[in-house]
């Protein structure tokens, strides 16, 4: 048995991962790479050897193959797929994870899938003793993670609001631009499957958690304005708030993107919204699929030129804190060293105890947080008057 299997390395995404794991692994750690084609994974393979380090076992895995994908989760202690769109071709994976027992993560920032795999396999989860942590890249770390990083800096058994601020400069592959492109389109089937997951999941006794929002202005300090991204990474926040009593007896968090000036935001939101509408039209989805042709993803000039930054304004018990989470290049490079870091935090650190599908903030919390300071994301806090001086 390995510590840690990628199902998904010969992909963009998936080899960027492969590349981190095979610098960063602890000494003695055992890795493997999966996928279906045998050849493809050794190309992989003999790369990283190539560059002295330690080259990964091998493993032929098929979606289509339900026993295949069984062998390889019962010969491993931590799953990462990298294997999307999650909703097309993501469940196989999350099933062997769950009924081996064992812990999985995956970059997906859809939110069906996310919510149809609660439905599916959260139960088995829990009675194997699997974590299921989905949503282990730009969705939704910096979110969750700033969030819960933010919380900390405010008083305990208080009432708070959290409101988030991202701001990013990224380009992205064809995969991930039509990934987004079929999320928008999935609307109403995502919303089905978030119906039928709050009519079964329980809420927290005792405590109130809402989420929310409105275009206008942000925040003081914050300058210029917000409109409220409806993506998956709110609905992260919100789970882990459920989970964890540190987030208070009533708990708020509104997720935003930033427009520095009012020019921007007038620019910026015809466009969203024809995409939105566009996209539930089959012909003209068809057509913005066209827009990006197939192909690898950015180069690594583009990455570096690439970053993020997420600005959250906590308030509790009258104390008013302003953190921020900065990193690189959010579709790829800080991705996949999310990713990774995910993997090897569940490897190799003590963690609470937590079964079922989970966040990373409550399955890995500040050990995560460390984690990812250590391996240059930048999580800063600062108070400030109430007023927002």
């Amino acid at each position: 048995m390995v510590d840690i299997t990628l199902f998904g390395a010969t992909g963009f995404t998936g080899g960027l991962t492969a590349d981190y794991l095979a610098v960063h692994l602890p000494h003695g750690a055992t890795w493997a790479i999966a996928g279906r084609t045998r050849a493809k994974l050794e190309q992989v393979a003999a790369r990283i050897a190539a560059t002295g380090r330690t080259a990964p076992e091998i493993v032929v895995a098929d979606l289509a193959d339900e026993e295949s994908m069984a062998r390889m989760a019962a010969d491993t202690r931590v799953l990462i797929s990298t294997v999307g769109p999650y909703l097309q071709h993501g469940e196989p994976a999350v099933k062997a994870a769950a009924e081996a027992g064992i812990d999985y993560v995956d970059l997906t920032g859809e939110p069906q899938f996310v919510d149809e795999m609660w439905l599916k396999h959260h139960e088995t989860a829990v009675r194997t003793g699997a974590r299921l942590v989905h949503a282990c890249g730009f969705d939704s770390i910096p979110y969750d993670l700033g969030v819960l990083y933010t919380i900390d800096q405010l008083p305990t058994g208080v009432p708070i609001t959290i409101k988030g601020y991202i701001r990013a400069k990224a380009s992205f592959s064809a995969g991930t631009y039509q990934s987004a492109l079929g999320q928008i389109s999935q609307f109403r089937g995502s919303q089905a499957a978030a119906k039928r997951r709050r009519a079964k999941e329980r809420r927290p006794a005792g405590r109130r958690v809402r989420g929310g929002g409105s275009p206008g202005r942000a925040e003081p300090p914050v300058k210029g304005f917000g409109v409220p991204l409806p993506t998956l990474d709110p609905q992260i926040v919100l789970r882990s708030a459920r989970a964890l009593d540190r987030y208070g007896p009533d708990f708020t968090y509104e997720h935003y993107a930033h427009f520095r000036t009012r020019r921007m935001l007038a620019l910026a939101a015809p466009v969203l919204g024809a995409v939105a509408v566009g996209a539930q039209i089959p012909p003209v989805k068809a057509l913005l699929m066209r827009l990006k042709a197939s192909g690898d993803g950015p180069s690594e000039e583009q990455r570096a030129a690439s970053w993020f930054t997420l600005t959250l304004v906590g308030e509790g018990g009258g104390r008013k804190v302003v953190s921020t989470v900065r990193g690189g290049d959010p579709g790829y490079t800080e991705t996949s060293k999310m990713l990774a870091e995910s993997a090897m935090c569940l490897a190799f650190d003590e963690l609470p105890e937590v079964a079922g599908q989970t966040t990373t903030a409550v399955a890995m919390g500040s050990a995560l947080v460390n984690r990812l300071q250590n391996a240059g994301i930048d999580f800063s806090a600062r108070v400030v008057e109430p007023d927002g001086a």
